[in-house]
């Protein structure tokens, strides 16, 4: 098992992790806003007092903030935490007709968009560099070999068979399979299978495996039970292939995070594996020791759970937002400023709760509260 990197890498790393996706998540707001014709105030990275920065000639504030958490576009006509839009009669005409809320709701909508968008771009812009640099993994989805008293020997599985889909998911390559049966310790789920020319269905009860990663760390996974086919190469990727294939691994992966956030809300997964801000910066720290290429792999994995995270329905969050705006669309006019502040006061107590939670799960997770059991013991 690795050693833990030192503090000072973890800090370092997660904040060359977080700048950027911060920064692509906020530019996606501010381009798509200045394409609408939107001013903007302020652009931050960070929260709290200013660091650094400068005044652009559009009158745009760009600076960092001394708490690297986070970021904000400050949009013309901005004038509360909540982004309300409360007393745009109190601006000039001119600055009114620049204001984030007097324009169209579908303008709002696509801004707001924007963000989270821009964090799945930059996922499949670095997944298609390394596409581009090493190929796609080619690996078969055939059995190679069924080890004795698993799920897949239990099931019928034979070598030669291949695996067309499982859980209702396609399969296409062994990383695949790989993938979808991770998610899905001790569960009964269906699979089609081509022997010998012929498509068979068959149900298999996917055990559970334990692991520990180099660093120490415990994961609760599905497994199987079968090898693939000797050997493993990298196939090239057609230049006009690299972003439909980039997006198809962004969204795959979106799925699988959609899927691992369900089975914990349904109880199938603990809610100890809800990680926040500290879990994020001992991985990134981690990935950092095993080179720039883990590195921003686990970036692009991180723009994936933020850009998802921002789409959730819940108010203070890019989704709540966006959910706000459907409804304004549907009923021809906003919900009243009373229902709103409602909604933003119970969003940001969830917010403030889950960051809570995450972090009493995070220092768990690195061993404080079992020292403290001993301390106090």
């Amino acid at each position: 098992m690795l050693e833990q990197p030192p503090v000072w890498l973890i800090l370092i790393a997660f904040l060359a992790a977080l700048g950027p996706l911060v920064f692509f998540h906020e530019l996606g707001h501010y381009l798509v806003g200045r394409w609408c014709g939107v001013g903007a105030e302020t652009f931050s990275i960070g929260f709290g007092r200013e660091v650094a920065g400068w005044t652009d000639k559009r009158g745009t504030r760009w600076k960092v903030g001394w708490l690297p958490l986070g970021g904000y576009v400050r949009f013309t006509g901005d004038m509360d935490p909540a982004s309300m839009g409360r007393n745009l009669d109190q601006l000039d005409p001119a600055l009114r007709a620049r204001a984030f809320h007097a324009k169209p709701v579908w303008q709002r909508f696509l801004i707001v968009l924007a963000g989270p968008m821009a964090n799945f771009l930059l996922a499949i812009a670095i997944f298609a560099g390394f596409l581009m640099a090493y190929g796609a993994p080619s690996t078969p989805p055939v059995v190679g070999k069924v080890i004795e008293g698993t799920a897949a020997d239990r099931g019928g599985l034979r070598p030669g068979d291949r695996i067309l889909s499982l859980a209702g998911r396609e399969v296409e390559t062994f990383t695949d399979l790989q993938r979808i049966t991770s998610l899905r310790p001790n569960e009964t789920v269906p699979m089609e299978v081509e022997r010998r020319g012929a498509t068979r269905r068959i149900d298999v009860t996917l055990t559970e495996r334990v692991d520990k990663d180099r660093f120490g760390q415990v994961y609760r996974v599905g497994q199987l039970g079968i090898m693939p086919l000797p050997g493993r190469h990298f196939q090239p990727v057609p230049p006009l292939q690299l972003i439909p294939e980039a997006t198809r691994l962004t969204i795959e992966i979106t799925r699988s995070t959609m899927t691992g956030l369900w089975q914990i809300v349904t109880g199938r997964r603990p809610v100890e594996e809800i990680g926040g801000p500290l879990k994020m910066a001992q991985i990134a720290g981690q990935q950092a020791t095993l080179g720039i290429e883990q590195f921003i792999q686990i970036v692009a994995l991180f723009s994936i759970n933020l850009g998802f995270i921002n789409l959730l329905p819940v108010p203070m969050l890019d989704g709540g937002h966006l959910v706000l705006y459907t409804v304004e669309a549907v009923r021809r006019r906003p919900l009243g400023e009373r229902a709103q502040e409602w909604m933003f006061r119970g969003g940001f107590a969830a917010l403030l709760t889950l960051i809570v939670f995450t972090t009493v799960n995070d220092l768990g997770s690195f061993g404080l509260w079992e020292r403290l059991s001993r301390l106090i013991g």
